[in-house]
């Protein structure tokens, strides 16, 4: 067994690399080591029985893969609320706001239907830590599958329905903005017509209720999940349909999720897309406007766009970069007490309200901010002006000497020196791939292309 857990949980095919005896003893090891030194530990001493919140996307894979998780957790006598279909930040939310001791999430994210995946969430609604991760990926890889012959001695646990819950993650999205309830007539969002895309994913349901119910005349697509057509060509990755929907309806703004919906990216009323940075930087512009940015502070990744530092520099915002992931966001986040910050990609974490990326969250903000203010979307990303940005992957490489070639390094200063202020390079070695990814950014985009094209000749000489 290689590698298990990634940035993001446990991915792969689901039946060939993620199997359901993969899910079981993973949920069997998972609550082992909990039990040791975690939350169920802690559970157990307080005299109660460890509870568990279980949820997927709709892949049908995910039945599959739900029934095998729960049946290794209620194996280790701990109760199990299945939440069913729900999008991952539910999970996450649910987990703290009902004081569960572990959440799983089955999805693959942006990912076709055939993968799958398993993220979990400890006390409180953050990922589980990385030592927790990796003393349950120890006892995978050692073979060893903890259990007991017979019932545990306080007896299996039990599982019940939860997807009533779902009602509980709308309120508080709702909550977030001020009277989203609308209980004076005047709902946030009131005037506006609004496309979104739920990518036959998670939020299918979900995401067309909230918006309707902040006051927005909404329009669903990509919302009929058949258990093999999530992300198929809808969705946040795919942004062609909903520029076009919303160029078709004359609408204000297009959203896009992804499968498990802890993604956000946005359409303007002429169809151009909004990126996860433009979006950060209207959220980062409006937080800070309202004296509701601590440190007058923002995180993002070192992948974000050039013309998003040069934004926030501008207003004075400080920018912190972290490696690519939206788990050292948050890390960063929780370390230095900022509550906001995202990556390209959208997804945006606003640590007031949520402790993961949540797409609905994002969208209901970003467009609140659009009424408040009375402008276009187009408008209010206006902010940002995005640099043009060329990425190369280079593959066949050795990756490790990406990081200590002395030649490699000289290309880079050299190229660094030629674009001076308004340019910007990277070269990293893939955390997932066997590649080096070169990204160059220059207010030229012919410029930006041939400096990547040198530094990808200068990454394959170095074999």
């Amino acid at each position: 067994m290689g590698r298990l857990f990634g940035t993001d949980g446990v991915r792969g095919v689901a039946g060939d690399d993620l199997t359901g005896q993969l899910a079981m003893d993973l949920a069997v090891a998972s609550a082992a080591v909990l039990r040791e030194t975690g939350a169920f530990a802690m559970a157990e001493k307080a005299g109660r029985r460890p509870a568990a919140l279980v949820g997927r996307d709709p892949r049908a894979s995910g039945e599959f893969l739900e029934a095998a998780v729960i049946a290794g957790l209620a194996e280790m006598g701990v109760n199990v609320l299945r939440l069913g279909v729900i999008p991952t930040p539910a999970v996450a939310f649910l987990t703290s706001e009902l004081g569960a001791d572990l959440g799983v999430m089955l999805s693959a994210s942006h990912n076709p239907a055939r993968d799958n995946g398993i993220k979990l969430f400890g006390r409180g609604g953050f990922k589980l830590p990385d030592a927790a991760e990796d003393e349950i990926e120890g006892m995978l890889i050692a073979g060893r599958r903890p259990g007991q012959s017979g019932p545990p001695a306080s007896g299996f646990g039990r599982v019940r329905d939860g997807s009533a819950e779902r009602e509980r993650y709308k309120d508080h999205l709702l909550s977030s903005l001020p009277n989203g309830s609308a209980t004076d007539g005047h709902p946030p969002l009131a005037g506006l017509t609004v496309v979104v895309d739920c990518a036959h994913g998670a939020a299918s349901d979900v995401a067309p209720q909230v918006l309707e119910r902040a006051g927005a005349k909404v329009i669903a697509i990509g919302a009929e999940p058949d258990g093999s057509n999530i992300n198929l060509g809808c969705g946040s990755t795919h942004l062609d349909t909903l520029s076009a929907e919303v160029l078709k309806h004359g609408a204000d703004a297009g959203i896009a999720h992804d499968g498990d919906a802890d993604r956000c990216l946005a359409v303007g009323a002429d169809g151009v897309v909004i990126d996860g940075d433009q979006i950060l930087a209207v959220l980062a512009l409006a937080l800070s406007d309202q004296g509701r940015l601590p440190g007058n502070t923002v995180v993002a990744t070192v992948m974000s766009n050039l013309g998003f530092r040069v934004a926030m520099r501008d207003v004075g915002i400080t920018v912190i970069e972290t490696a690519v992931g939206d788990r050292y966001v948050l890390e960063a986040m929780r370390a230095g007490q900022y509550t906001l910050g995202g990556e390209q990609s959208g997804h945006i974490i606003m640590l007031d309200h949520a402790t993961t990326g949540d797409g609905l969250l994002t969208a209901l903000h970003l467009l609140a901010t659009m009424v408040r203010q009375g402008v276009p979307l187009a408008e209010l990303v206006a902010v940002m002006t995005k640099y043009p940005q060329v990425l190369v992957n280079v593959r066949g490489v050795d990756k490790a000497r990406a990081a200590s070639a002395p030649e490699l390094a000289a290309a880079v200063a050299a190229a660094e020196q030629e674009l001076g202020p308004t340019g910007r390079v990277l070269v990293r070695a893939s955390g997932t791939e066997p590649m080096v990814r070169v990204m160059v950014e220059a207010a030229d985009v012919s410029q930006a292309q041939r400096v990547a094209d040198r530094l990808a000749a200068a990454v394959r000489a170095m074999t």
